[in-house]
């Protein structure tokens, strides 16, 4: 209950329906943290949009966008184009000036989620996939 409170506080949005979509963000998440990252916040909202995940990688801030198909065409990372990548940007920039005193070195990742019906979910992780975008 308290990280409902937490979630409404923080202005992460939560969606009843398990899509596809959801599915993978868990996968992607579970995933991440067993390469010893620490899930700080998932699905933040701001004015600018929406970051999937928030997360520490030691004392790198990393802001991953999570993309899942059930197949490879078009690849999922290909989805995270420039526009997608401003959004982002602008959306770390605004955690950044909102919830951050100490301005630690930041990190865009990307993760793909290909969950092809009845199989297991194949995973691909791209850290640091690309630069800040203003």
């Amino acid at each position: 209950m308290a990280w409902e409170w937490a979630q409404r506080l923080l202005g992460v949005k939560r969606n009843v329906v398990d899509s596809l979509g959801d599915r993978g963000e868990n996968v992607a998440a579970k995933y991440l943290r067993t390469l010893g990252y620490r899930i700080l916040i998932r699905n933040w909202e701001c004015k600018f949009g929406e970051v999937d995940i928030v997360a520490r990688d030691g004392k790198t801030l990393v802001f991953v966008e999570v993309k899942t198909r059930k197949d490879s065409d078009p690849e999922p990372e290909e989805q995270v184009n420039i526009d997608k990548q401003r959004q982002i940007t602008k959306c770390a920039d605004f955690y950044m000036t909102r919830y951050s005193n100490i301005q630690p070195a930041v990190r865009f990742d990307v993760v793909a989620v290909i969950w092809p019906r009845n199989q297991e979910p194949i995973i691909r992780h791209h850290e640091d996939a690309f630069a800040a975008v203003k």
